[in-house]
């Protein structure tokens, strides 16, 4: 019987204990409604000409109010709810600023007589780096991290002899280094018509230069032939990740003797001076003519790189031509400057000739 009444009771406590949460809730959502119209109320009275006088306090009000109260973007009037969830996430990154002060986490900071010996030591001995003084002061009895001495070495510029610089490096090795690249051009009927070409990074020489409509692996791997003849290829070829230098081409690379060197995933920097050229062919040939066809722009291209090693002076060379071009000393006092027109007229060469 007594387990009956029990049972009976459990739902009517529960009603009732449910009534009284409402009530509260009730209560409680018209306090925070009556504490944000105040609020809102308070701020309009010490209002600017142009817009309300919010200080930090009311910030740091409305932050709380969005985090306890759902309803509170319903009643928000003096400024946007965007705001102030900008406020809440300066207030997180104060924070978190205030929370990672220095001293305050982390590892402790090493006391300065041993600040000043790595210092002493590193001045002392100018070759040594971080790992031979952290060896120095754990042979002395000192308890210290190989990352705490290196953060406390002193900071030096590297010696132009210890360091071997990029130019100089690029100098030593561009004679062995020639790069390969693909460029397409839509001719006068929209059909997409391929140039291959390989230059080599000695003197922007271009050894070899073709164009296809289909621009297969075996078709690339004859143009290599024809751009190394015997024993003329470089010790090292650089090319992109282009779907046609497949796995069969990068065969055919390595049996003439040389190595590849695939440039990184949708890294066109790393082939530089191949890049550089096809921007040069594009703005001085290709941005001025419409290509009827592949054999009309085989003859442009060709006529394009006869231009470019022959006559074209470049700065990288010291204002000469690829394949070298001699300076002309006027014959003699009647001799006048004439042009001599290069690929089609878009560009010249100039020259002294006898005045007729």
């Amino acid at each position: 019987m007594e387990m009956a009444k029990r049972a009976a009771m459990l739902p009517i406590l529960r009603c009732l204990a449910g009534a009284l949460w409402a009530c509260i809730k009730a209560r409680r959502e018209l306090a925070l409604e009556n504490l944000a119209l105040r609020h809102q109320l308070a701020v309009l009275q010490r209002r600017r000409p142009d817009r309300p006088l919010l200080t930090r306090w009311d910030r740091l009000l409305w932050v709380w109010l969005s985090k306890t109260w759902p309803g509170w973007t319903r009643l928000l009037v003096v400024v946007q709810p965007d705001t102030v969830i900008r406020w809440h996430r300066s207030a997180f990154k104060l924070y978190w600023r205030w929370k990672s002060r220095r001293g305050s986490s982390g590892r402790p900071k090493i006391d300065r007589e041993l600040r000043a010996l790595i210092q002493r030591i590193a001045d002392e001995n100018p070759t040594w780096r971080a790992p031979r003084v952290f060896k120095e002061l754990v042979r002395l009895g000192f308890e210290v991290s190989h990352r705490t001495v290196a953060r406390y070495m002193p900071r030096r510029p590297p010696s132009p002899a210890s360091r071997q610089s990029w130019s100089t490096f690029l100098a030593n090795h561009r004679d062995a280094i020639a790069a390969m690249d693909l460029f397409v051009v839509p001719t006068i009927t929209f059909r997409l018509v391929y140039g291959f070409f390989v230059i080599g990074h000695d003197r922007r020489h271009v050894l070899h230069v073709n164009v296809t409509e289909h621009p297969t692996a075996a078709w690339v791997i004859q143009q290599l032939r024809e751009a190394f003849p015997w024993d003329a290829a470089a010790r090292y070829l650089i090319f992109d990740r282009d779907s046609t230098f497949s796995t069969e081409v990068r065969g055919a690379i390595g049996s003439m003797g040389v190595k590849v060197k695939p440039t990184a995933f949708r890294s066109p920097w790393q082939n530089g001076v191949a890049e550089r050229w096809i921007g040069c062919l594009r703005q001085e040939l290709l941005n001025h003519v419409v290509v009827v066809n592949e054999d009309h722009l085989r003859q442009l291209v060709r006529d394009f790189v006869a231009y470019h090693n022959q006559d074209r002076l470049h700065c990288s060379l010291g204002g000469d031509a690829p394949l070298g071009r001699a300076i002309e000393a006027r014959p003699t006092s009647r001799s006048k400057i004439a042009a001599s027109p290069r690929v089609g007229g878009l560009h010249h060469r100039y020259g002294w000739r006898e005045a007729a």
